[in-house]
């Protein structure tokens, strides 16, 4: 793999304090940018300066008057936006932050200027609607990043892929009726925020350009790795996007306190290798991935380094390449059913 890695940081995502005991908050990017230290010395990485989305970037995805409301909090010590999202002073500018960050990411990467990047930020975003906050998030941060990239860039065709353990209703409900994005999520369900079924496949011109894979809990690597393999890749090289963008959310860690999955650090590494040589098979290697979830502070360093170690090209063997090797589809991985599920609904849009 050639072209660099960029990571987006700012001591600015920091500032975002959603209040004390809230699960989303600064140490899971203290925890991640600590980690850095050590990792910057043995791997060729780029950091990128952030730069801020304007409300015009942002109204790409936003209403006007829900971007105002957002703004209206900067300065105000606590606001509460929904029973989940809550606001500090310096919070509109650290949403705007990283809005922007997977704005010049995508940016910089289609230009030619980079090969791949991660934008480690917060507040997350999948679930922020156009209208309105939701579930820790102020602004949709790949949503504005992919209606960037269609509007101002060019792109033609982006594929957003959310691992995140919540389903991304917001970034769904941004591009449900526009075949110019393919939405393809992995997550539990019935779960928080209640959207996600198999049968939300899209709408008019979106149709068939939605996929949703709900589990219900307890998958493993070697079920996350089916999905990819089996429903994920096929649907992908059909599509042919000429950008791949990911939702990364490390609460499907086995040991995150707000779910019940059970992925390894293995299992981001073998997913993120899947999603690199897709990209270069595909598109230009042309990669970008976003923090979304992850609470449980050990799971979401190790992944995140993981996932790094794989955009630069580092990882090789160890226990990832032995999950990529192993048999897809063994018995008794959990969740297989949903697969066979995914091929009926799909039959008339794909071919597996």
């Amino acid at each position: 793999m050639k072209g660099k890695t960029l990571l987006f940081k700012d001591d600015l995502f920091l500032a975002h304090d959603p209040g004390f005991t809230h699960p989303e908050c600064p140490d899971r990017l203290n925890a991640i940018y600590s980690a850095l230290i050590g990792l910057e010395s043995n791997v060729d990485l780029s950091f990128s300066v952030p730069v801020s989305a304007d409300q015009s970037t942002l109204g790409l995805v936003h209403t006007p008057s829900y971007i105002q409301m957002v703004a209206a909090t900067a300065g105000k010590p606590f606001e509460s936006l929904d029973p989940d999202t809550k606001t500090s002073a310096r919070s509109y500018d650290a949403a705007c932050l990283a809005a922007g960050s997977v704005v010049e990411g995508v940016r910089l990467i289609a230009s030619g200027q980079a090969r791949n990047g991660f934008a480690l930020v917060r507040p997350p975003g999948h679930h922020a609607e156009a209208d309105r906050a939701k579930g820790f998030c102020l602004f949709n941060n790949v949503a504005v990043g992919a209606a960037y990239g269609l509007k101002k860039v060019g792109l033609k065709k982006i594929l957003i892929i959310d691992w995140d353990l919540h389903h991304g209703n917001g970034t769904q409900h941004s591009f449900y009726e526009m075949d110019q994005v393919l939405y393809f999520s992995i997550h539990q369900y019935p779960f928080y925020p209640g959207t996600g079924a198999m049968h939300e496949i899209g709408r008019g011109e979106g149709l068939g350009y939605t996929v949703n894979v709900p589990f219900a809990g307890g998958q493993n690597d070697q079920a996350y790795l089916a999905v990819f393999n089996d429903i994920l890749l096929p649907i992908a090289r059909q599509y042919q996007p000429e950008m791949i963008l990911v939702s990364a959310g490390y609460d499907i860690y086995y040991g995150d306190p707000l779910g019940s999955m059970a992925v390894s650090e293995a299992g981001f590494s073998a997913m993120t290798r899947l999603l690199v040589n897709l990209a270069e098979e595909l598109c230009g290697g042309r990669l970008m991935l976003t923090l979304e979830g992850g609470y449980d502070l050990e799971g979401l360093k190790t992944g995140v380094i993981a996932t790094i170690n794989e955009l630069v090209g580092k990882n090789t063997g160890g226990p990832s390449s032995e999950l990529l090797e192993s048999a897809f589809g063994q018995p008794g991985c959990p969740g297989l059913e949903a697969l066979k599920m995914i091929r009926q609904v799909f039959k008339d849009h794909w071919t597996f």
